[in-house]
């Protein structure tokens, strides 16, 4: 082959006959964890269904329980196996999704199993209508079996995706990946790969346009050059190509993509000026001519509303429950130091404009006569409640008095203080659009890891995302695993 010169012919041999080796390894794997997920998915249902029965006996809120015996329910509950299993694959549960969130898992679920057992509900009486199976199916065993699905599937599905993980750790059921391009995004692809085995991919090499005299890139294998792309794809049994070439003219892109379409290859392209837009992309007609959108308002009209509802209910109910926690921390904060319980702070919020937001103090009141800074590690203004109060963000909590006023909302980007944000609209590109939806008291960014003293750049890449891909389920989600992140945080303080 033309990239002879890139590694090695014995290197390159012994590479393919041990990717080779490893591909039917994992192919093996692969179809068990397959059909693992299937079976689990219908003993998890089959198991709600019993259970439905049963509640039906000990818990009899909606009816009378059923008179049958179980036996005759079991046509029952096998169409119900079957259905689950249809609307299942037409959603795409069994298609490999590897970096789902579990919340997104668990809304997926929730729909699939609702509309599978509805199906099934009214095929029965086009199935089993006077045959020897029809039997009264109580809307109350139905509801119970409803949920009883919902929660055991969930339950099932995080059991395998363990079980799923465990093995791409230990390098078995992982998919073969080629890296088209050596440049800084190839890179840094190759190393987010390499630092989330969970995702269950295997970099067998990278290809690149030149030679490479030292066949490596950083420590992945140069293997070939782009006109050697279709034999390394059958030598190495690659199942994924990544062209990771943002800078490539367009002709290159097709021609490496026609290179690639050999077998079942899912190829993957990552996107040149696209990269930069926040938004996702979508097809807008204008008169018969296609227009991409790449940039729009997600939060608009109705939504506004909708979301200033869930703000107002959320902050009102959150002070009502929290009151116990709010007044002793105060009675702490009091305790230990002279001063002000709560702190206010002017930050930037919805267009640029600025508000007071309030925290609990966790400073020395003379913390800043010096001029305002960032707050670093072990931190000598930081007062002793303060520093665990921060550790928890129990700190942030008065904060629902902002989202209760309308001044903040419960999701939103995180408030600068307008210092910081003349600063931050010079360095970051579109750092003000940010300021199009109210500031949050968690956000995107931050249940993604970016809190406190990390990349500017990107929690604006993050804040800019959500601005415009907002719905009510995402904003539900990410106050979930706010809350699950807070949760974790402070268990491990307290070890």
């Amino acid at each position: 082959m033309a990239g002879d010169q890139t590694l090695p012919r014995a290197s390159r041999q012994r590479l393919r006959e041990r990717t080779r080796d490893d591909s039917t390894r994992s192919n093996r794997t692969k179809t068990t964890l397959r059909l693992l997920l299937y079976a689990i998915d219908v003993l998890m249902l089959c198991t709600a269904f019993i259970f439905g029965y049963v509640a039906r006996f000990y818990v009899p809120v909606f009816g009378v329980p059923p008179t049958q015996p179980f036996l005759d329910y079991v046509p029952m509950m096998l169409l119900q196996a079957v259905m689950l299993l249809t609307v299942f694959y037409f959603s795409r549960l069994y298609h490999q999704r590897r970096a789902i969130s579990r919340f997104d898992n668990a809304r997926d679920i929730f729909g699939a199993v609702s509309i599978s057992l509805v199906l099934a509900s009214g095929m029965q009486e086009l199935l089993f209508k006077n045959t020897p199976f029809d039997v009264d199916y109580l809307r109350g065993m139905f509801l119970y079996s409803w949920l009883f699905s919902v929660v055991l599937l969930v339950m099932g599905r995080e059991a395998h995706r363990i079980i799923t993980a465990s093995m791409r750790r230990r390098g078995i059921a992982r998919d073969n990946l080629l890296i088209v391009g050596t440049g800084r995004v190839a890179r840094d692809m190759a190393d987010r790969i390499n630092g989330n085995p969970d995702l269950g991919y295997h970099i067998v090499g990278v290809v690149s346009r030149d030679v490479k005299p030292k066949g490596r890139m950083g420590n992945i294998p140069i293997i070939g050059l782009y006109n050697d792309i279709p034999d390394i794809i059958d030598d190495y049994s690659v199942e994924q190509v990544i062209i990771a070439l943002p800078d490539a003219r367009r002709t290159e892109i097709v021609d490496l993509v026609t290179l690639c379409q050999r077998g079942r290859v899912d190829i993957k392209v990552y996107p040149d000026i696209f990269a930069y837009m926040a938004g996702s992309m979508n097809v807008d007609d204008l008169g018969g001519t296609p227009l991409l959108t790449v940039r729009d308002i997600a939060l608009r009209g109705w939504k506004l509303s909708l979301k200033r509802g869930l703000d107002f209910l959320g902050s009102f109910f959150g002070l009502i429950f929290l009151s116990p926690l709010l007044l002793f921390i105060a009675f702490l904060i009091r305790l230990e130091s002279k001063g002000p319980v709560f702190y206010t702070q002017i930050r930037m919020g919805l267009d640029g404009r600025p508000f007071p937001i309030i925290k609990f103090r966790s400073m020395r009141t003379d913390a800043e006569a010096h001029g305002p800074g960032w707050t670093v590690k072990g931190d000598p203004r930081v007062t002793r409640v303060g520093a665990v109060l921060r550790k928890t963000e129990l700190d942030e909590l008065p904060q629902l008095i902002n989202v209760l006023l309308g001044q903040m909302s419960l999701v939103g980007p995180r408030p600068e203080r307008p210092h910081y944000v003349e600063q931050f609209r010079e360095q970051i590109p579109r750092y003000m659009e940010r300021h199009r939806e109210k500031a949050g008291m968690t956000g995107w960014a931050q249940v993604n890891g970016l809190r406190g003293d990390t990349s500017i750049a990107q929690r604006t890449t993050y804040d800019l995302w959500y601005v415009e891909n907002w719905s009510l389920w995402l904003d539900i989600k990410i106050i979930l695993r706010t809350i699950w992140m807070a949760v974790r945080r402070s268990n491990r303080n307290a070890h």
